[in-house]
């Protein structure tokens, strides 16, 4: 049965809610299911520290802002510059033109403003660019970064990057203004902060929270992109989207046309001790009303999990023969992590706070899973 969820927001302090679930900062879900990234509506916000390397975020924001504003055409800017010519330009430099002797050449010194692509704002963006490209983990996103560092050398931008006193005396028009979101991702390329919700600042997309179907998908993307990102290292082979084969013996000839697909949210592998989790993610209350108590656990989340394990035995996997589910939902009020032992398959259900800082948030999700990694002795 489908869960219906109330969209009003309400907020306390930092923390706004989504529906009946707190949640302090979209961004954090959105840097680890960067890849889902998406134009948002732009907003003055803060940034806050966080424990993660968050590169790949801050490299996706500046590309696409880049690219929308050398799609705009870049701003140019008047330049002072000084230069010995042919013929008068500006002012005349009489003391170069003397010193120089440059009358006697047909040439005089001159100084005059120029119109030009090579201004301190647009060498500090083409610098931030070079400069991320080099930490980011994803390749296509570090591919992205170098390319439009190379359109922007192509169009006239010097690799010289500007000095802080030039970037801090930089002022925005209304003609300009549309390079403000730019040049604050330049800036968090360089001091690597993750943005909040909380107003403030800096220019940039404020993540919308009355679009739900995008909010489960992107609660999806981010747990899969923690634990991509945080247990590639180690023991563990980390996988989403994957689709499970029914064992089908026999069908008629349309069911192949309306037989549903088993698609789970995200599987880990330990290769070490040979353990599968299949993770399932939901965006709602880990609990629902009871027709005899007061709260219980969803029924149709637990057949699903229940199909997904037992239908994959037998098959030439082994890890399916030690498989066990995990449902992974945000706290209400209350932490649950409980689980059951049903048929020699484990099913855990967990929850995490995402109303407690970005921290907390990364030590909840480590810990569910090395409390689902824990083989029961069946």
């Amino acid at each position: 049965m489908p869960v219906k969820e109330d969209l009003a927001i309400e907020s306390s302090d930092d923390v706004n809610y989504i529906g009946k679930i707190p949640v302090r900062n979209l961004w954090l879900l959105m840097l680890y299911a960067s890849d889902i990234y998406r134009e948002l509506d732009a907003a003055n916000i803060e940034v806050e520290e966080n424990p993660d390397d968050i590169p790949d975020l801050i490299a996706e924001m500046l590309c696409r802002r880049v690219e929308h504003r050398i799609q705009r055409n870049l701003s140019y800017s008047y330049q002072s510059r000084d230069a010995v010519l042919s013929r008068v330009r500006g002012r005349i430099d009489l003391i170069g033109t003397e010193r120089g002797r440059l009358l006697e050449r047909g040439k005089i010194a001159c100084r005059f403003d120029e119109l030009t692509i090579d201004t301190p704002r647009n060498r500090y963006v083409r610098a931030a660019l070079e400069a991320i490209s080099k930490v980011v983990k994803r390749k296509d996103l570090a591919h992205w970064c170098r390319s439009l560092d190379i359109r922007l050398r192509q169009m006239g931008v010097s690799q010289t990057r500007p000095s802080r006193s030039e970037v801090s005396v930089d002022r925005f028009g209304r003609h300009d203004a549309e390079d403000k979101p730019m040049v604050t991702a330049a800036h968090l390329a360089f001091n690597l902060a993750l943005p909040t919700e909380s107003k403030g600042t800096r220019q940039l997309s404020s993540a919308q929270r009355d679009n739900l179907p995008w909010l489960r998908k992107l609660f999806e993307k981010g747990v899969a992109g923690f634990y991509a990102t945080v247990l590639s290292n180690q023991c563990y082979r980390v996988s989403s989207g994957k689709v499970f084969k029914w064992k089908i013996s026999d069908k008629s000839l349309g069911m192949d046309n309306i037989l549903p697909n088993m698609k789970t949210d995200i599987i880990i592998d330990n290769i070490d001790s040979a353990h599968r989790i299949v993770i399932d993610t939901k965006f709602n209350s880990i609990t629902t009303d009871g027709w005899y108590r007061d709260e219980t656990l969803r029924s149709g989340y637990l057949y699903q999990m229940y199909s997904y394990l037992r239908s994959q035995e037998d098959s030439n996997d082994p890890l399916n023969e030690n498989a066990c589910g995990l449902f992974i939902h945000p706290s209400i009020g209350e932490d649950v992590n409980e689980y059951v032992v049903i048929d020699n398959h484990k099913i855990q259900f967990s929850t995490i706070n995402l109303a407690a800082p970005a921290i907390d948030i990364r030590e909840q999700l480590l810990k569910i899973i090395k409390s689902a990694d824990i083989v029961s002795l069946l």
